[in-house]
């Protein structure tokens, strides 16, 4: 049997029993980092993107230090999202079921959108591990129906987008009913700077780990652009996704209310699409998560939230329907695909309006595949910028005219006719020679 390098963290070996089934035998970069000082108590930030292995960074060493005699509350794990907070309590379960009988560690997942009533009446005992939303758990625990005096850890994973969609106050309002020193442990893919007060307060000299990604995005990620020229957006989008024919593939809109319409402008063309943003109910959410799972679609249009909050596997293709206007998003966006070593497509349809925002992705590293779908086939376009280079080459020849033609020292009448006429002429002199 392969040697498996997390034998040296000295996991107990119901953990390393779950590593095997798992298939995990080399710890990634933030966990060979991370795992160490989180065994040692110590409070940690990691910075670092989706797909990093930042998730099993902390669950690893927390469950390996669960006391299963004390029937208390050892840990919380918060996630700004119900799907996020319900995937990181099925890697929970994962692991701890092959704890042996006597020494079973228990875990609860608590999370908005369901039966408060029915929460509490799950905690007659109280879960070793606590995994849910901020706002859920810090109700349960105004209703001193959880009790989280006794944890000695609270991991706030996501940070960033806890603090967009406003729940680092509910965060802030469990973290103060636990012990003063406490194991804080903060993940996030930036670290705003409306977020370091939070830090600060609770941090007291932590460990930071950014791990940067070798590039911006996935190496096997495609990145193709196509040009919306003057056609209808929506055919093209249509148009699209049948050419490529993708196993799953999500498309991005920036706004709630153009998901709504992109999804149903597809319907309405015979796709089968799905559909995920805030605006639904948790229960149509829940079930959209379970559609996409069991491959009832082979399309989901998607606000943010996708990029971040929810983890969709198998998802072959990206498209961007409208361009981010935080371009971080635009890199979340495409880490939805070619995941685990397999490869992907981000297509972004774009207009000349995006130009900025390209130019900043490609100063990112980010090369581009300039194509063009004409009758259904795929069309390699040449370079997207030749025009402003054009346009460069002719302000460079302008300045150099400028500077063969001098003003004469003495102003005579009818100069400027003159100076223009001459400039003019160097200028057809220099195409005439770039053209030779």
């Amino acid at each position: 049997m392969e040697n498996n390098q997390f034998e040296r963290f000295e996991f107990q070996p119901f953990i390393m029993e779950a590593l095997a089934e798992l298939k995990f035998t080399k710890p990634t970069d933030i966990q060979e980092r991370l795992i160490p000082s989180i065994q040692r108590g110590e409070s940690a930030i990691g910075q670092s993107q989706t797909g990093t292995g930042k998730t099993h960074a902390y669950l690893l060493p927390l469950l390996n230090k669960i006391n299963p005699s004390l029937q208390e509350v050892q840990a919380v794990i918060t996630a700004p999202t119900r799907e996020l907070a319900t995937q990181i309590y099925q890697e929970v379960l994962k692991v701890i079921k092959n704890c042996s009988p006597d020494e079973q560690i228990t875990a609860k997942n608590f999370v908005g959108g369901t039966d408060k009533q029915r929460a509490i009446d799950k905690l007659k005992t109280q879960p070793h591990i606590v995994v849910g939303t901020p706002g859920r758990i810090n109700d349960l625990t105004k209703e001193n129906a959880l009790l989280v005096h006794t944890a000695t850890t609270i991991v706030i994973d996501e940070a960033d987008l806890m603090l967009d969609m406003g729940f680092i106050e509910d965060v802030d309002q469990v973290a103060a009913k636990m012990p003063e020193k406490i194991q804080i442990l903060v993940f996030s893919a930036t670290i705003p700077e409306k977020l370091k007060p939070f830090l600060k307060k609770y941090l007291d000299n932590p460990k930071y780990t950014h791990v940067a990604p070798k590039q911006a995005t996935a190496a096997k990620v495609e990145h193709v652009l196509v040009p919306l020229r003057h056609r209808n957006k929506l055919k093209l989008l249509h148009d699209m996704l049948k050419a490529y024919n993708p196993y799953l593939a999500i498309v991005f809109t920036n706004t709630k209310k153009m998901a709504d319409e992109v999804a149903d402008g597809l319907l309405e063309k015979g796709l089968k699409v799905g559909r995920i943003h805030g605006g639904l109910s948790p229960r149509d959410r829940k079930k959209v998560m379970k559609q996409i799972s069991d491959l009832e679609f082979q399309y989901v249009v998607a606000t943010d939230l996708a990029a971040r909050g929810i983890d969709i596997e198998g998802v072959s293709h990206v498209i961007n329907y409208e361009l981010p206007s935080d371009l971080d998003f635009y890199i979340h966006r495409v880490g939805r695909t070619a995941r685990a070593g397999y490869s992907g497509i981000a297509a972004t349809i774009y207009e000349l309006s995006d130009e900025d925002a390209l130019n900043k992705l490609e100063k990112l590293g980010i090369t581009f595949t300039n194509l063009d779908l004409e009758k259904n086939e795929w069309v390699k376009l040449g370079e997207r910028n030749k025009r402003k280079n054009r346009q460069k080459q002719d302000d460079e020849v302008e300045r150099q005219a400028r500077s063969a033609v001098r003003r004469p020292s003495k102003v005579k009448p009818g100069y400027k006719k003159k100076m223009t006429r001459e400039m003019e002429q160097f200028k057809k002199r220099q195409r005439r020679v770039k053209r030779k």
